[in-house]
């Protein structure tokens, strides 16, 4: 029932800015948290960015200072700008949100991935 779909990855020069966009849905469902995740080939997933309900915001290190994220609750949206993008950047990028449909306990749903290419 929950639906979450990445979007905004493509292919960018670096130095370049990328939007990325989460759109979380489902009958029911309350979001909580949010994180982008990623996962270059033959690395293991790691944490981007991630934003509670209430807009407190966390960075992996990597990104700190480039990427930002932000949330619209009414829209059930989330967006990772990505600025000065650098090669180290490509991977599949992923959107999980957490929360719950109507009084379940919370859960994590995953998307299907976007992929980012940050050229030379």
């Amino acid at each position: 029932q929950v639906q979450v779909v990445e979007s905004g990855g493509g292919l960018v020069q670096a130095g370049g800015s990328l939007r990325l966009s989460c759109a979380a849905s489902g009958s029911g469902f309350s979001i909580s948290t949010v994180g982008w995740y990623r996962q270059a080939p033959g690395k293991q997933r790691e944490l981007v960015a991630v934003i509670t309900s209430g807009g407190s915001t966390n960075y992996g290190d990597s990104v700190k200072g480039r990427f930002t994220i932000s949330r619209d609750n009414a829209k059930n949206m989330v967006y990772l700008q990505m600025n000065s993008l650098k090669p180290e950047d490509t991977a599949v990028y992923y959107c999980n949100a957490r929360g719950r449909v109507w009084i379940s306990k919370q859960s994590d749903y995953w998307g299907q991935g976007t992929q980012v290419t940050v050229s030379s």
